[in-house]
Order: structure tokens, then C-alpha cells, then sequence
């Protein structure tokens, strides 16, 4: 043996190794699932599990679904608002600027004090 190493490919601490040591597996299927970048995706489930109808791609993130023909839609993502723009749909021009008026109004009488 060129080497000399008898436990090559393993580590210290690992278990058994092979199906026979650790029991059998649960039968398996594959289920594909394709996203609107049409890649393919195909995750097994057991045979006795509920299959879901999105699956996330692993490859960009999109909802993937199981009719490749016609997949999932991306999400619509909301552009990142400000403070200011999340006020400005609350309270009207007007009510802005009575609002400021009165704080105005406030520093002008704590400053006279």
C-alpha cells in the first residue's frame, strides 16, 4: 500500500459506516419543482409525507412550483421607504403643517421663558 494510511477517507469519532450498521432508510420519492428562471429542482420526500405545492429553488431563491409550463411568479418586493414617505401617506400637506406650526409654536414659548 503506497502511503501506508489504512484509515484514508475517514475522520476520528465517525460511526459505523454503510446501511447495514444504521438500519434502512424510509422509502423515498423525487418530486421536481421548477421556478420562473426555469432551473429544476428535486428534493425527495418519503412516500407517506405531504408533498407541498411551492418549494424554495435552491439556486436563486425563487418560489419554485410543480407544473414546470407554468411556474410560480417571483414575489413583488416593495421598494425600501423612508420615515418621511410613510408620514407623507398618513397625514396630508395641511396637517403637516399645522403639526409643524405647533411645534414651532412650543420652542418659541420655552425659549421666551
Amino acid at each position: 500500500m503506497v502511503g501506508g494510511n489504512a484509515i484514508r477517507g475517514t475522520r476520528v469519532g465517525a460511526g459505523p459506516t454503510g446501511e447495514s450498521e444504521r438500519g434502512e432508510t424510509a422509502p423515498r420519492r423525487r418530486i421536481s419543482y421548477w421556478c420562473a428562471n426555469r432551473h429544476e429542482s428535486r428534493p425527495s420526500f418519503a412516500i407517506d409525507a405531504e408533498i407541498p405545492e411551492e418549494w424554495d429553488c435552491p439556486r436563486c431563491g425563487l418560489p419554485a412550483g410543480r407544473d414546470e409550463q407554468n411556474p410560480p411568479a417571483a414575489p413583488r418586493t416593495e421598494p425600501y421607504k423612508t420615515h418621511l414617505a410613510y408620514v407623507k401617506e398618513r397625514r396630508s400637506e395641511a396637517d403637516g403643517e399645522a403639526i409643524l406650526a405647533e411645534a414651532l409654536e412650543r420652542l418659541r414659548q420655552r425659549r421666551q421663558i
